[in-house]
């Protein structure tokens, strides 16, 4: 607990403005998780150092090492992505993704995304209908694919669809974290379930104490709380919304003129 304290007591430091010191003191007592806060990024995309702790690793090493070690012993964590905040379990993982809908409150018959950290990691736990002209260029970013799921991906996550949504996002320690990982990551939003996305780590405080790590990194983006884009792509050269998202009119606009697919209206 002291060492949690003083994790939160160093990063708050450099950013009063975002939490003051009494509500941290306050948080201290009652926290049973760790609370990371990741520096702004810098120019090449890594984590800035922390003017207290000179010799941090301009990467946020250490915050990704607490991350992956608290994924690999089947915690869920939450975490910034490009869109929202997220919750996070290791897709492998059965216990793992059991404990995420408890969490949530979720109902067990909607499905998890998961998250990669580069392209050719799709075609390992999907069965791609696209090119991969066009999965590099919806990806990384703020769109979730849907495709049909390949025999390797655990049979415990979303076992009532042959289908799985699949994001990489546009968000250096996210995608950083699955290559640590060296699997997929089980991705939801930080929130309850039919509760409002969330763009900032306190609007999830309530769940801080059933999650092993939180990594705070600042409020996110333009608090549209819209989240990725979701279009299904699992039959070939069609293309179905399943949710408009925050990326909708650039996705469709490539999806149609670039690389002439129809939409399916026949399964909406």
């Amino acid at each position: 607990m002291q060492s949690t304290c003083n994790v939160i007591n160093a990063f708050v430091k450099s950013r009063s403005a975002y939490h003051n010191a009494p509500l941290t003191k306050k948080m201290c007592k009652e926290l049973k998780t760790k609370v990371l806060r990741l520096l702004p990024p810098t120019v090449n995309g890594l984590t800035g150092q922390h003017e207290d702790t000179p010799d941090r690793h301009p990467d946020g090493a250490e915050i990704l090492d607490a991350t992956v070690q608290s994924l690999k012993e089947g915690q869920v964590v939450a975490l910034p992505t490009d869109t929202i905040y997220g919750l996070a379990c290791l897709a492998q993982n059965s216990d793992a993704i059991k404990r995420v809908y408890e969490i949530k409150g979720r109902n067990g018959q909607k499905p998890l995304a998961i998250c990669v950290g580069e392209i050719q990691d799709i075609y390992k736990y999907c069965k791609v209908s696209v090119k991969e002209e066009l999965l590099k260029e919806l990806l990384p970013g703020p769109v979730t694919l849907v495709l049909q799921r390949s025999t390797v991906l655990n049979t415990d996550l979303n076992p009532f669809t042959p289908l799985v949504g699949v994001r990489i996002p546009n968000h250096p320690f996210m995608r950083r974290l699955c290559q640590l990982c060296a699997e997929p990551l089980a991705l939801t939003s930080a929130n309850i379930s039919t509760h409002s996305s969330t763009v900032a780590v306190h609007e999830f405080q309530d769940l801080w104490p059933r999650l092993a790590v939180v990594v705070d990194g600042g409020p996110i983006g333009d608090h549209s709380r819209l989240g990725s884009t979701v279009i299904d792509l699992s039959v070939f050269g069609k293309y179905r919304i399943i949710r408009p998202g925050c990326a909708f009119s650039a996705t469709v606009d490539l999806l149609e003129h670039k690389y002439g697919l129809l939409e399916d209206t026949e399964n909406q």
